[in-house]
């Protein structure tokens, strides 16, 4: 009994010790985040002088460029790029919107959906059928619809406290609205913006075509000027109310782009990875600092602090600036093919995409509940006082998911920041680097770099 009593002493001290040794290292990595980061100013040179970065550009052919030459400075084991065909889709020359009430034209911002059609050179002016929703498109059927422009209105709804959920809810009119149109003869389609904000800021994002089916254009509209052409739709007979718009935007053929990858490789286990990764491109309204040129400065940054701190990881930890995930997602796809083929044992793999406000925690995509509750009682201690310790159940993000389909325990993870401002600048033009934090964002990178430390030296 005594000798029980006394290995189970030990075990506890053993741990305790450890869970000391977790706790300082942590505060280190926090405190070279926070004296000596990097990635704000990293964040302004990508931002100012590199800028927009979609798929196929100019911008993003710099950007991997010089983030290449970002990772080599920082002199880790292995930098390289990983070759990737990517979408081209140019917007072309500014778009125009207009409600027609008789002979009275009143200008609306619009913005072209990402891989929408261009309207015929003079435009489109149609008469305007409003819907909530899919399901009420479908009620209405060709009899209503065809001929006209559909005006998707349904709105964020503003009771989710995590906003992602409202952008989840909100966005498949604006993914699948306009192809779902089209097949009952629609010319044209207008979406309202999918954020919580008043505005007279459009948010551009993708649309998705039917395979074979007709395309037709697609915009979206500000979340005020939708709220003025619903009004003036209910005050007026539907003749009376016409909607002109015009774009001039066109798909090119593919080209070649890159995901970008450090790595500091590991001293135990060099071939089990963990990676943490956000994407390169971003749309072309801005500067995409918050979509996702936080979230990469992020990732490096991680590596970056390991390095500063004299912290050799036991794994392989990898940086992964991916490329294309705003209209096609081809370097997450890429990432995970080749991972495959080399037979990469992957422990786990974080993204950060949902901007670089104050850190919250992390949420873990698909795991038992039994497995969450074992990882809040190891790690949730050790972030609290970071204030970053809500570790959920919930997603990942759209460039690490196709690596579960080849490695299905591979655990997932998505770095949740506060998300109560990202939707009133996401996808449009206030994406701009004076609207990122300094502080915030180091915290992020912070908390990221404990997270991957502690899967290092205790997996999940």
């Amino acid at each position: 009994m005594k000798k029980s009593l006394l290995f189970l002493s030990l075990l506890f001290a053993a741990g305790s010790l450890k869970a000391q040794q977790d706790s300082l290292m942590i505060r280190k990595l926090y405190d070279e985040a926070l004296v000596n980061g990097q990635c704000y100013e990293n964040l302004r040179y990508l931002c100012k002088n590199i800028g927009q970065r979609l798929s196929g550009s100019a911008g993003a052919e710099k950007s991997v460029t010089w983030s290449k030459k970002l990772m080599d400075s920082y002199g880790f084991d292995k930098v390289y790029l990983q070759e990737c065909m990517v979408p081209h889709w140019v917007r072309g020359a500014k778009e125009q919107g207009y409600i027609i009430d008789g002979k009275t034209r009143i200008p609306v911002p619009i913005a072209a959906l990402g891989m929408s059609v261009a309207t015929p050179a003079a435009g489109i002016t149609a008469n305007i059928v409003e819907v909530k929703s899919l399901k009420e498109l479908d009620a209405l059927g060709e009899k209503v619809i065809k001929g006209k422009i559909v005006f998707f209105n349904g709105p964020f709804d503003q009771r989710f406290i995590e906003t992602g959920a409202g952008y989840g809810a909100a966005g498949i009119q604006r993914f699948l609205g306009p192809s779902a149109a089209a097949k009952y003869g629609a010319v044209g389609a207008i979406v309202r913006s999918i954020t919580p904000a008043l505005d007279d800021y459009p948010h551009t994002g993708g649309t998705v075509y039917a395979e074979g089916g007709v395309k037709i254009p697609a915009a979206a509209i500000s979340t005020l000027a939708a709220n003025k052409l619903s009004a003036m739709l209910k005050l007026r007979k539907l003749p009376l109310i016409k909607f002109y718009f015009k774009q001039n935007c066109q798909t090119l053929p593919d080209v070649k782009s890159y995901n970008v990858i450090g790595e500091i490789t590991g001293t135990e286990n060099p071939n089990k990875f963990i990676s943490v990764g956000g994407h390169l491109d971003s749309w072309d309204l801005a500067e995409g600092a918050h979509d996702d040129g936080t979230g990469v400065m992020q990732s490096v940054e991680v590596l970056r602090i390991f390095k500063a701190v004299g912290y050799k990881p036991k794994n392989s930890v990898r940086a992964v600036f991916f490329m294309n995930e705003e209209n096609g997602h081809k370097g997450g796809l890429k990432y995970a093919e080749v991972a495959a083929a080399n037979k990469e044992d992957h422990i786990a793999a974080i993204e950060t995409d949902e901007g670089g406000f104050t850190p919250r925690g992390f949420s873990f995509d698909g795991i038992p509940a039994s497995r969450l509750k074992s990882i809040n009682a190891k790690y949730k201690a050790l972030f609290e006082p970071y204030e970053a310790d809500r570790l959920i159940a919930g997603g990942s993000g759209t460039d690490i998911g196709p690596l579960k389909e080849t490695r299905p325990d591979i655990v997932l993870i998505g770095f949740r920041p506060d998300s109560q401002r990202y939707f009133d600048i996401h996808h449009t033009p206030n994406d701009v680097f004076e609207n990122v934090n300094k502080r915030e964002l180091e915290l992020g990178a912070a908390a990221i770099s404990a997270l991957v430390y502690l899967i290092d030296q205790h997996g999940l």
